[in-house]
């Protein structure tokens, strides 16, 4: 049910980010999406990577801070109204939708999403008739 999203936190100055690319790129894997969040001193890069374990160690071994994290990836159909289905799903059941950022691809539309509770989140969301990706989808 749950997609694990890497996050890594770096510092707000410049270069970090590409260094952080260029670690991934080394290790030949592909950044699915990504989402950038900063202060003036610090951000947060939440990513799905083709292979999330690998892209965290090699990130760590470079002296990064990376984590992985379950996530939901809430396969989304392209017409209006299906993301207010997928929020209204999850509010209708009393789950905050922590932070959510798309995914996009030739053969991949979904939202990544963190919910106050992951388990009810994806239970609620297939239950109401919207599909997940798997973790090994989305890692073919």
């Amino acid at each position: 049910m749950f997609v694990k999203q890497l996050s890594v936190f770096i510092e707000n100055r410049e270069g970090r980010l590409e260094q952080v690319t260029d670690v991934i790129r080394e290790e030949n894997i592909n950044i699915l999406s990504l989402s950038m969040a900063d202060t003036t001193e610090y951000g947060m890069l939440r990513m799905v990577v083709s292979d999330p374990e690998r892209a965290k160690d090699a990130l760590r071994a470079k002296g990064f801070s990376a984590m992985l994290t379950d996530v939901l990836a809430v396969k989304l159909e392209d017409k209006v109204g299906a993301l207010h289905k997928m929020t209204h799903i999850l509010c209708s059941q009393g789950l905050n939708i922590e932070y959510m950022y798309a995914l996009a691809s030739a053969n991949r539309r979904a939202m990544i999403v963190k919910a106050s509770d992951g388990e009810a989140a994806g239970k609620a969301v297939m239950e109401g008739g919207m599909e997940l990706y798997s973790n090994e989808e989305m890692c073919q």
